[in-house]
């Protein structure tokens, strides 16, 4: 099979490419980046793009299944309108393109909680996203909600809080199903989900989606 990936810099994305160059079900990698991934492997290919000039590698974005997880913070952004954009436009654009391109598969990272109708900005906007993209009628369509993420190194420093106190309260016995979920388990379960033979929507909550990640639960 052949893949295509955007947001491969994350740290989401990372450990999906890796993934997918390790895994003997996909001969070609295509990733679309904004700057160079410093990776090298005869599988990959890695598309140095503009995202605001789609016309210049719309062709490129030609595969069996697409994965999305491109995403920024609204202080790496600056603004909500330039985080709107990222998380946004660029991803639903890049949907679009590989609709009409005939990939056939599209594996979307969204965030627990996305709803259209959110009052809160973040939510709202992954609800749009995942309604636009899921519109798009795709022969197969898999949206991830995850809850907050354990990233390797984070610079978040919010996250990284969080996540500790989360893990705090873990050991009580309360709120299991929002343990942060390390990044390199959803990328598995993304991978995984690529796999199973089916058609239509599915979308995976936070609770499912380690199981995603453990081979002998899906089926080839």
């Amino acid at each position: 099979m052949k893949a295509l990936v955007i947001g491969a810099t994350g740290a989401t994305g990372k450990d999906l490419v890796k993934k997918l160059l390790a895994d003997q079900d996909f001969d070609q990698v295509d990733v679309f980046v904004r700057k160079p991934l410093g990776v090298e492997n005869p599988k990959l290919t890695a598309h140095i793009v503009n995202f605001d000039q789609p016309e210049e590698w719309k062709n490129l974005v030609k595969g069996d299944v697409a994965f999305s997880c491109l995403g920024t913070t609204l202080k790496a952004a600056g603004s909500k309108e330039k985080q709107w954009k990222v998380d946004f436009d660029y991803q639903y654009e890049f949907a679009k393109i590989a609709k009409d391109n005939n990939v056939g598969d599209y594996v979307l990272v969204s965030s627990y909680g996305a709803n259209s109708q959110s009052k809160i900005f973040y939510s709202r906007m992954k609800g749009k996203l995942e309604e636009q993209v899921k519109g798009l009628h795709f022969n197969k369509i898999t949206i991830f909600q995850p809850g907050m993420l354990e990233r390797k190194s984070s610079d978040r420093s919010g996250e990284v809080l969080g996540g500790k106190i989360i893990k705090f309260v873990n050991k009580f016995g309360l709120f299991e199903s929002m343990k942060p979920l390390p990044t390199d388990v959803l990328a598995q379960a993304m991978i995984n989900s690529s796999k199973i033979k089916s058609n239509g929507y599915s979308k995976i909550k936070l609770g499912s989606i380690p199981s995603f990640a453990e081979k002998t639960q899906f089926i080839k």
